[in-house]
């Protein structure tokens, strides 16, 4: 039974898992929007918004979980001035996933995560249409 046993294996080995998640919220943290398949995003989803609290925390000793884990320091650096301010209100569900399709070679679903308000933050203000008289 799999009482207790939470996260999915992926087909890899422990290490490669391990080592593919550090890449992926490594580059997730960085460029805030990542492609990758339907399976994979969830599982980053759980990692990234750990380390948004983390972020959030603020102190040393969670700077240095953030660390341990995520492979860039100016990723850290990020993780801890700018994304930790942009969520202080918010309560968690930092990041949304997006179906996009299928991959052509194999028929994989493929996503898109990125962060909540990474969209509204980019969207140019419209200007407002002249009156009707």
């Amino acid at each position: 039974m799999r009482h207790g046993k939470a996260g999915s294996k992926l087909g890899r080995t422990s290490s490669h898992r391990k080592a593919m998640l550090r890449n992926m919220v490594t580059s997730f943290l960085k460029y805030e929007k990542v492609k990758t398949t339907d399976v994979k995003a969830k599982e980053l989803k759980k990692v990234a918004e750990q380390m948004i609290t983390l972020g959030k925390r603020g102190d040393l000793h969670a700077r240095r979980q953030a660390l341990a884990f995520v492979r860039d320091p100016a990723v850290v650096g990020k993780l801890f001035s700018e994304l930790s301010e942009r969520y202080r209100e918010r309560a968690g569900g930092y990041t949304r996933i997006m179906k996009m399709g299928y991959r052509t070679g194999d028929n994989a679903p493929l996503s898109i995560i990125e962060f909540i308000d990474a969209v509204q933050r980019q969207k140019p203000k419209k200007k407002a249409a002249p009156a009707a008289s």
